[in-house]
């Protein structure tokens, strides 16, 4: 079996710079990880800014165009690392450059996701590589105004970031003329309270306007339509945190980093029965075994039961799926899940499925903006079934109307917090539903259940 350290070696010897990379595997790696070497010096003195003085030609060179820019982010396969999985250089080129009036740039930051605690992670520890992200961003798609919405219950990271970016102005990287180009770019930190539903790009839009963080219907899209009516390019942090790396070094070295249609590195936010939990940077592709090896192993020796590869959204996978799988976006789909926001949630053999479903159930009934009737209604009505399943008052049919309610709520409602709600019912269902009919038979015994 490969070792921690091997992988570590076999990846340090692409010659990537991360962004980020957990404590647990090697502090030495990333500095910033002691929580004092985040500042703007220290950022330079690990290759900060290059990207962005390279591109305004403040190195001896010519500088980029923007259509080089974007060429370069379309050549690395940088996939948006928010969940959705879309290719960010496509992203960005939907931006109509040449409308006349005010176009913004918006980073998401709302990490309210079950299981992902990697973005504030990166606010907290290289904030200015976010920064540099999005000064690039903003200048391939000529918009000088942009926001950072972050979620609201990590507040020290929002006051991290407001502090990198009075440092960033003070040395004159935001603002009119940056570094004396006719290139100027303004940008801000917004603080959010903490809903869910304003992960989903339109809900932050609208909380973004001080309205309720309600999703709005699509069409028209945000590069049409956005915030204020504008148009508007929304990136996660982390994809914006893989930017500056790939002006530095070139498309087609992040692209080798990963594998073909899954370019470069992922953060996997590695939580439940392992020994080591944390945040783990590694090329897409990875198999999964050589990441579960890395957080140490599944907890106290026992056997892995089921795996939720992406968040909670994501349908949940049992061992002998997840064990032959590699961690990018086309493997996971492949095995019926989805790479999401790479939260890998570990369950061992002693969890109970049901208990497990139930807790989900809760949180997205709670989290429902209830702006639509199926996610309004079918969320409660889940959560309450699968509550009376283990509370021993389980009915017969209970699972057929588990799944006719999912299958009544996706796609049907006008953002996906609907499917994320539906999909791990259902998932569920497929992969143990024997653990909820003995549930059922056996009156909610969890011991006659399991025997």
């Amino acid at each position: 079996m490969t070792t921690a350290a091997e992988i570590l070696s076999q990846f340090k010897a692409t010659g990537v710079q991360t962004c980020f990379h957990d404590r647990h595997i090697n502090p030495q790696i990333y500095a910033g990880l002691n929580g004092s070497n985040w500042s703007i010096k220290d950022y330079e003195a690990r290759g900060g800014y290059q990207a962005l003085r390279r591109i305004l030609g403040k190195d001896g060179g010519e500088g980029l165009t923007q259509d080089q820019v974007i060429a370069t982010v379309k050549e690395s396969g940088l996939r948006g690392r928010g969940g959705a999985g879309f290719p960010t250089g496509l992203k960005w080129s939907f931006m109509p450059r040449s409308f006349p009036g005010q176009k913004y740039l918006v980073c998401n930051s709302d990490e309210g996701e079950p299981g992902t605690c990697k973005d504030r992670d990166i606010l907290q520890f290289n904030p200015h590589i976010v920064i540099e992200g999005m000064i690039i961003a903003a200048y391939a798609m000529g918009i000088s105004v942009g926001y950072n919405y972050i979620h609201g219950e990590i507040f020290q990271s929002y006051e991290r970031f407001e502090a990198a970016l009075e440092e960033a102005r003070a040395a004159g990287y935001l603002g009119d003329g940056i570094m004396g180009s006719n290139f100027s770019f303004q940008l801000h930190a917004a603080h959010g309270f903490g809903a869910y539903i304003c992960g989903e790009e339109t809900a932050l839009l609208e909380s973004l306007e001080g309205k309720k963080g309600q999703p709005r219907f699509k069409p028209p899209f945000p590069a049409s339509f956005g915030l204020y009516g504008k148009p508007t390019t929304i990136n996660n942090t982390e994809t914006f945190a893989a930017v500056p790396w790939i002006i530095r070094n070139g498309g087609a070295a992040y692209l080798e980093c990963g594998k073909p249609n899954n370019g470069g590195t992922k953060i996997f936010s590695v939580s439940g029965d392992v020994e080591n939990p944390g945040n783990y940077e590694i090329p897409l592709g990875t198999p999964f075994s050589k990441l579960l090896e890395l957080a140490g192993g599944v907890r106290k020796g026992r056997q892995l039961k089921a795996v939720i590869p992406g968040g909670s959204s994501s349908p949940v996978l049992p061992a002998s799926i997840i064990m032959e799988c590699t961690m990018d976006y086309d493997s996971i789909a492949k095995a019926g899940s989805m790479l999401g926001s790479g939260a890998v949630i570990v369950m061992d053999d002693s969890r109970s499925m049901v208990e497990s479903l139930l807790r989900l159930s809760y949180f997205y009934s709670h989290e429902s903006c209830g702006q639509c009737t199926p996610c309004r209604e079918g969320t409660g009505w889940m959560w309450r079934v699968i509550d009376r399943i283990q509370h021993g008052q389980g009915r017969d049919g209970d699972l057929d109307l588990l799944n006719s309610v999912a299958d009544n709520i996706q796609g049907r409602t006008i953002c996906a917090l609907g499917d994320a709600a539906a999909m791990p019912v259902r998932a569920m269902l497929k992969h143990f539903r024997p653990e909820f009919e003995a549930l059922i038979r056996n009156k909610g015994s969890q011991a006659a259940a399991s025997a």
